[in-house]
C-alpha cells in the first residue's frame, strides 16, 4: 500500500524559515535541485548532495530524522511506495518552496544593502 505526505496534511501554518535549522534549509535546498534532474529522489542521493555542502560523511543519524521532520511539518513528501524493497522517495512540497523563497528574499535582501 502507497501513501504519500501531501500538501495539504495539516502542519504549523505560520511556520517561518527561521524556524528551521541550517541542515534543514540546505536538506530543503538539496531535495530542490535534485527534483529539477531526478524523478525519485532518494535518500542517498540527499545525503550526497549534502555532503558536497559540508564537506564531510552526512550519517544516517542525522538525515533521516531530519527528512521526517521536514514531512512531519509538510515541507517535504515522503513517498512510502518504496522504490525498491526499502527506499523512499522525496519531493518538496509547495509549503516547502514557501519557505526556501521566504529564505532566499531574507538573504537576496542582505546581500543588496537591506534589512
Amino acid at each position: 500500500m502507497s501513501t504519500t505526505t501531501s500538501d495539504t496534511s495539516e502542519t504549523n501554518s505560520t511556520l517561518h524559515h527561521t524556524d528551521l535549522s541550517a541542515f534543514q534549509i540546505d536538506l530543503l535546498t538539496v531535495c530542490a535541485r535534485l527534483e529539477q534532474s531526478k524523478t525519485n529522489v532518494k535518500g542517498l542521493a540527499i545525503k550526497e548532495g549534502l555532503q558536497d555542502i559540508y564537506g564531510e560523511e552526512i550519517n544516517h543519524g542525522r538525515l533521516y530524522p531530519n527528512l521526517d521532520e521536514l514531512a512531519d511539518e509538510g515541507l517535504i513528501g515522503k513517498d512510502e511506495k518504496k522504490i525498491d524493497d526499502r527506499t523512499n522517495s522525496y519531493r518538496v512540497t509547495s509549503r516547502g518552496f514557501e519557505l526556501l523563497a521566504q529564505r532566499r528574499d531574507h538573504l537576496t535582501a542582505a546581500v543588496d544593502g537591506g534589512a
